[in-house]
């Protein structure tokens, strides 16, 4: 007897098994698209916001910059869960000054702070986040 040996067969289905692989990879890429499964992605926005306690022990905030700080419409000082002061300036600048007292008597020793910003396509976003 005579044995002829042919390895043609292992190329075929190794070809087909990754064609199969490639178009289900692909099937489930677009499903995700079309049925919104893969959701939406929003980008954080930068400002730039440092703070210090002044001699009655009110925290002052000075915004720095940042690239989206001209999209910044409001920004709202947040104080043990309870609103500091708000403000609706429509524009802000590099160096502008927020103190808590400008709004109220709440000291920001002993409390945790936050300054809620919100922008003008419509989102908002903490940029200062701490505990004195």
């Amino acid at each position: 007897m005579k044995y002829t040996r042919s390895e043609e067969a292992v190329s075929p289905v190794i070809g087909v098994i990754l064609m199969v692989a490639i178009t289900v990879i692909l099937a489930a890429v677009i499903g995700a698209f079309v049925f919104n499964i893969a959701g939406s992605t929003s980008s954080s926005k930068t400002v730039a916001i440092t703070s210090s306690l002044n001699g009655s022990n009110y925290a002052v905030f000075t915004i720095q910059g940042g690239p989206d700080l001209s999209s910044l419409q409001n920004l709202s000082i947040v104080t043990k869960n309870v609103t500091a002061g708000t403000s609706s300036t429509d524009y802000w600048t590099q160096g502008y000054t927020v103190g808590a007292s400008q709004a109220s008597t709440v000291k920001a020793t002993g409390n945790r702070t936050m300054i809620v910003g919100v922008f003008s396509d419509g989102s908002s976003q903490i940029l200062f986040d701490k505990q004195y």
